[in-house]
């Protein structure tokens, strides 16, 4: 299904609407997607408007494909999730992982690696005390970073 979704754009920053047409998700279910799988933590600024990031569009991507594709429920979606994650760090730690599309979107990515700006960098930093678990996925997105770079060389 996800060949029929347009690709996703060399942005940082996707709005609620952007992000139901990448997915083929209404802006309501991605809100009650939230309070369903704790992975989906878009930054919010002034009005609670939503801002999410290039892996949490993949991540929706992937919520809808266990759920509409696959015929998983939610909770059985969560635990897919949880399980599939589980097992791509052990595989990380263990050397062994290597994301094909990494290669393919190299050019993308790079685009998408600009400065913040400065009222969201802020709004970021201030929102990990309020976030478990965010510092820790920070310091995994250097670390994978510095994994693509090593694969490059």
């Amino acid at each position: 299904m996800d060949s029929l979704l347009p690709a996703i754009p060399a942005k940082r920053y996707f709005t609620i609407g952007e992000v139901g047409e990448l997915c083929g998700v209404k802006p309501h279910v991605l809100r009650y997607w939230e309070q369903e799988f704790t992975q989906l933590r878009p930054v919010k600024r002034r009005g609670n408007r939503r801002y999410y990031q290039r892996h949490e569009v993949m991540m929706i991507r992937r919520i809808r494909g266990l759920l509409y594709d696959q015929g998983f429920t939610i909770s059985g979606a969560r635990n897919k999730l949880l399980e599939l994650t589980q097992s791509e760090r052990q595989l990380m730690r263990s050397g062994a992982f290597l994301d094909e599309s990494l290669e393919d979107n190299s050019a993308e990515m790079e685009a998408a690696e600009g400065a913040l700006p400065d009222d969201l960098a802020h709004e970021m930093t201030t929102q990990t005390s309020y976030r478990p678990g965010f510092e820790s996925a920070l310091s995994m997105h250097q670390e994978l970073l510095q994994i693509r770079a090593m694969l490059t060389v």
